[in-house]
């Protein structure tokens, strides 16, 4: 495997969309909003199999879970963050249980919609007619200087931007307090501890005055730059709890910064010589009113990815003597608007 370090032949064949074609028997794809193994699998699964064979019948769960948990714990809660029910027993007992029963044993149709989807953040089950669903607005969660983060565009007209340095040598962890391992709850943890670091970007909303919903897949667009030859570009998307929020687990809450999707680029895949742009996956979360909205950008991730020598050669080949500190800047101004195009639902 280290030896194909790109999407080549040997990965290729390996890909399991390709053969999701005339797709014959009743389809239910299962996926958890918080699958530290797999969570592109699942959404990729159903849309490949929504393309390749419309006809078939075809729908898609989503709950607010790790990697078969849905399967194997209540579900009412995932690291610190708490769903307000028992949400794997509802799958098992109100969705896969009667799927399996009427395609299997020929009981009553249970009349599933096309797409069972948990919203976290209102910690409510949606059902929605297709996913994702239609009524939602693409909008540009831009990044501003002195740390702000707006669906207002910046005004700066020269050069603005924010810069770090990033040291292979000291990466930034997945999990606080620890340099090397992950958890599976690493996908609900709290990034307060991200956010002081020096090497991390961190941009922040106003206090919402009403909830924003968003569905479906993140698009970041960065701007940047770095005094290496190649750069991993991380983006994080965060809902910040109240400083009032209760605390029921022990754990302080307030002032929570819930990691809500977080998805690295490698650098050297670009597109452009100036601008990252990649696709996250999809998330249907709140941010309810009275909470912020935080992007934090980094260039390591570890050990999720693994580091990159922030220079251009093979990563699986590469010697101590190779990784070097590099100064990155991320560009916020009328010409080079940074920031995550996002999906909105609309009233």
């Amino acid at each position: 495997m280290m030896q194909h370090g790109a999407y080549d032949e040997f990965w290729q064949a390996r890909d399991l969309r390709r053969y999701l074609k005339n797709i014959q028997p009743a389809v239910m794809t299962v996926g958890g909003w918080f699958d530290a193994e797999d969570l592109f699998g699942a959404l990729n699964t159903y849309k490949t199999i929504e393309k390749n064979s419309p006809g078939a019948y075809n729908t898609l769960v989503m709950g607010p879970w790790c990697h078969g948990c849905w399967a194997r714990t209540d579900g009412e809660s995932l690291g610190n963050v708490k769903f307000g029910s028992k949400t794997g027993t509802f799958y098992r007992d109100e969705i896969e249980f009667p799927f399996l029963a009427h395609f299997l044993k020929d009981k009553p149709d249970p009349k599933l919609p096309e797409a069972f989807i948990f919203e976290t953040g209102t910690n409510q089950w949606l059902r929605e007619d297709f996913w994702p669903p239609k009524n939602v607005v693409e909008k540009m969660l831009y990044l501003h200087p002195n740390g702000r983060l707006s669906f207002d565009p910046p005004n700066e007209a020269g050069p603005s931007f924010d810069e770090y340095v990033s040291d292979p040598s000291k990466p930034v962890p997945c999990i606080s307090g620890q340099a090397a391992g992950m958890t599976r709850e690493y996908m609900t943890e709290d990034q307060r501890f991200a956010s002081t670091r020096p090497d991390v970007l961190v941009n922040e909303s106003e206090e919402l005055t009403e909830d924003v919903s968003l569905a479906g897949p993140l698009t970041p667009r960065l701007f940047v730059s770095t005094s290496g030859t190649d750069s991993d570009w991380v983006v994080k998307l965060i809902d910040v709890y109240p400083e009032d929020y209760p605390n029921p687990t022990g754990i302080r809450m307030g002032g929570y910064q819930q990691l809500v999707r977080g998805e690295a680029f490698r650098g050297k895949f670009r597109n452009s010589f100036e601008k990252i742009e990649y696709v996250m996956p999809d998330i249907a979360h709140s941010f309810r009113s009275g909470h912020k909205i935080m992007v934090q950008v980094q260039s390591s991730w570890f050990p999720l990815a693994d580091r990159n020598p922030q220079k251009f050669l093979d990563i699986y080949s590469a010697k101590a003597v190779d990784f070097q500190k590099a100064t990155q800047r991320v560009f916020h101004s009328a010409t080079q608007p940074s920031g995550i195009l996002v999906p909105v639902r609309t009233k």
